[in-house]
C-alpha cells in the first residue's frame, strides 16, 4: 500500500532524521509524530504522522536511505479503524480470550482488544519498527500488549481470536493469507478482518459482521471516507 504523498514528494534527505532513525526509534517516533485520536475510535490515542510532519512527505526511496521501511505504523488505516471499532463495540468477540493482532502496525487493533477485555493480546508484525510503536501506543492507552516479530503466516497459533486490519492490498500477500486464515478457522480460531474494499479481499467463506463509514486522509486513500466492513472467516 503506497500513499500519494510518498510517491509524489520531492522533500530532501534530512541528516538529523537519518541520525535518529539509526540510533533511537523512540526518539524518532516522538519527533516525527503527534498524539492523535483516530476519527473512528476517538477514545484511543496513537502516535501518528500528519501532513504537518516531515515523515508524511518522504518518498519510499528517501525512507530507504535513512533505514526506515514504509512506516505503516504511523497511520491509522481504514481497515484497522473499522476492526478496532467493532471490537470495542462488541467486546464479547475478544473478552476473556487469547488474541493475536496480525500485521499490527501501530497496534491500534491490539489496543482495542486489550481495552475490550481480552485475556492476552499479542501484536505480530515483521517490521522491526512496529515493536517500538506498539509499546509506545500501548503505554498511551494504559494497556499491556505482547509483541512478536515472527512471521506467523502458515503456522498454528496459540490463540482464540486472530484480528487483521487492512491486509488484502497485495495479490501475493493475499494468496498467502487466505489459506492460512481458512486453516486457522477450521482449527477453531475466530478470524476477523477489517477491510475497506481492497482489491484482493476473497469472495468466499466470509460473513459480514458490521459496516462503517471511516474518515481517512486523501493523501493515503482515494476518498475522504472509506466504506469498511468487518468480516469473519467461515
Amino acid at each position: 500500500m503506497k500513499s500519494a504523498a510518498w510517491a509524489g514528494s520531492q522533500i530532501l534527505r534530512n541528516p538529523r532524521i537519518e541520525a535518529s532513525v539509526r540510533t533511537d526509534p523512540e526518539r524518532f517516533i516522538l519527533e516525527n509524530t503527534g498524539i492523535m485520536h483516530p476519527p473512528h475510535v476517538p477514545e484511543l490515542s496513537l502516535h501518528l504522522a500528519t501532513e504537518a510532519h516531515e515523515l508524511w512527505l518522504k518518498t519510499e526511496e528517501e525512507l530507504e536511505q535513512i533505514g526506515l521501511p514504509p512506516p505503516f505504523w504511523a497511520f491509522a488505516w481504514a481497515g484497522g479503524q473499522g476492526l478496532a471499532r467493532y471490537v470495542l463495540d462488541h467486546t464479547e468477540s475478544v473478552s476473556g480470550k487469547r488474541v493475536v493482532d496480525f500485521a499490527s502496525g501501530s497496534g491500534l487493533v491490539a489496543i482495542a482488544a486489550a481495552k475490550a477485555g481480552a485475556a492476552t493480546v499479542l501484536a505480530a508484525d515483521i517490521d522491526p519498527w512496529t515493536e517500538t510503536a506498539v509499546r509506545m501506543n500501548a503505554g498511551l492507552n494504559g494497556v499491556d500488549i505482547g509483541f512478536t516479530h515472527a512471521d506467523l503466516i502458515g503456522r498454528a497459533i496459540e490463540a482464540d481470536v486472530l484480528l487483521a486490519g487492512d491486509v488484502f492490498y497485495d495479490r501475493a500477500f493475499a494468496d498467502l493469507l487466505v489459506p492460512w486464515f481458512i486453516n486457522l478457522t477450521d482449527r477453531g480460531v475466530s478470524v476477523l478482518v477489517g477491510d475497506p474494499g481492497r482489491a484482493y479481499l476473497p469472495k468466499q467463506r466470509l460473513e459480514a459482521l458490521a459496516t462503517y463509514q471511516v474518515t481517512v486522509s486523501r493523501a493515503l486513500e482515494d476518498s475522504e471516507v472509506k466504506k469498511t466492513t468487518v468480516w469473519r472467516f467461515l
